[in-house]
């Protein structure tokens, strides 16, 4: 027989499946409207053309990646205003359908259980906090690492990025000083619109016509990418060694981190594949937690930060006997707050009266790292 909060249980679930029901129909019926007004005006897709002004000039970043245009040109004249609202029908017709009120929730609610709304729901999913700062400068770096089990690497790459999110018009009309570590085997790419002779002799990050602002809105815009090539298996920010041993029926694997000075390791998750096993592996010492995820067959071992307290350490964990390759590849993942280049921007500087305050967001991330 089934209790009282099984049942309660089962209702709230049958209710959510209801108004996910209707929600659906509304949408196919919404939808279908737009394509018939679609037809009855004209629209369509529009016409590609090949750019033909400054405004038109594409950022290209890389195979499948293109970066809409950089500047917006005040001086076209077009109408940035939203398109009138539709008018209302005469007789106060509607064409929205009422809201039908769930009666299992109402009764929930008289009985005086705490229920909150879908609209309740949707206003707080939808509310998200705006940048307080009028200038928001990102600085990224990404890890491509390929590092052989028994040492060396075979591939050590990290691409950066600067990129500008300006939320008002008029404070735009900006130029970027910025600062990097002379290192080795750097190099930069700017965007075809910026200076580059200014960001050659001077490292400021400035427009080619300047009387062009930077486009605002919510998106940021990538002004300027970097590589730095030639970097060795001193330079990495973390080495993961593993140590699979078998004796009899048994496997036993040891496996130990050594992290670098220069960075302090955030969110740090070392996943190492084990055969498909019946049970959980037996962990019988370990530096942080650990997660065995059956449905992958992958251990994960994760530590929220490597700083100068815990440099180093080590997991051990053993199986039912199985080949040592069997372990590999191991993949890594973490993130830091500073980069390789060190590039940072020092400040901004306001060409005509705008605002010179900023924010300044700089992250290193794994995109591909992995012992092979």
């Amino acid at each position: 027989m089934e209790s009282h909060e099984e049942k309660l249980h089962k209702l709230i679930m049958q209710s959510k499946i209801n108004d996910t029901n209707d929600l659906m129909r509304r949408k196919v019926t919404e939808i279908e409207k737009n394509k018939i007004d679609r037809g009855k005006t004209g629209e369509g897709f529009a016409p590609t053309r090949t750019p033909n002004n400054f405004n038109d000039m594409n950022f290209r970043g890389g195979p499948g990646s293109e970066i809409g245009p950089i500047f917006t040109d005040k001086t076209k004249g077009r109408s940035s205003a939203p398109s009138p609202a539709p008018s209302k029908m005469p007789g106060g017709m509607k064409l929205s359908k009422a809201h039908k009120p769930n009666q299992f929730l109402e009764s929930l609610k008289a009985e005086g259980e705490v229920i909150l709304e879908d609209t309740q729901l949707r206003s707080k999913s939808s509310s998200s906090i705006p940048p307080s700062d009028p200038i928001t400068v990102t600085i990224e770096e990404k890890l491509n690492v390929t590092v052989k089990r028994d040492g060396g690497v075979t591939n050590f790459d990290v691409q950066g990025t600067l990129a500008l999110q300006v939320l008002n018009d008029t404070d735009g009309y900006i130029q970027l000083q910025i600062e990097n570590q002379d290192a080795p085997g750097l190099s930069f790419r700017t965007h075809p619109n910026i200076d580059k002779q200014l960001f050659n002799g001077q490292k400021i990050v400035g427009a080619r016509d300047p009387s062009r602002p930077f486009p605002s809105g919510q998106n940021e815009t990538p002004l300027v990418k970097w590589r730095i090539e030639g970097l060795n298996e001193s330079s990495l920010p973390l080495t993961v060694s593993c140590w699979p041993s078998t004796s009899g029926n048994t496997t036993v694997v040891n496996i130990e981190y050594e992290a670098s000075d220069m960075f302090d390791l955030h969110n740090v998750i070392v996943s190492i594949p084990l055969p498909a096993l019946r049970d959980a592996p037996s962990v019988k010492q370990i530096d942080g937690e650990w997660r065995y995820d059956s449905r992958n067959s992958v251990l994960e071992w994760s530590v929220m930060l490597i700083d100068q307290s815990n440099r180093s350490g080590s997991m051990e964990f053993s199986v039912p006997a199985a080949d040592p390759s069997t372990f590999f590849p191991i993949s890594v993942g973490f993130s830091a707050s500073n980069t390789f280049s060190n590039v940072k921007v020092t400040a901004i500087l306001p060409l005509q009266g705008g605002s010179s305050k900023y924010s300044q967001q700089v992250r290193l991330v794994t995109v591909n790292y992995q012992v092979v």
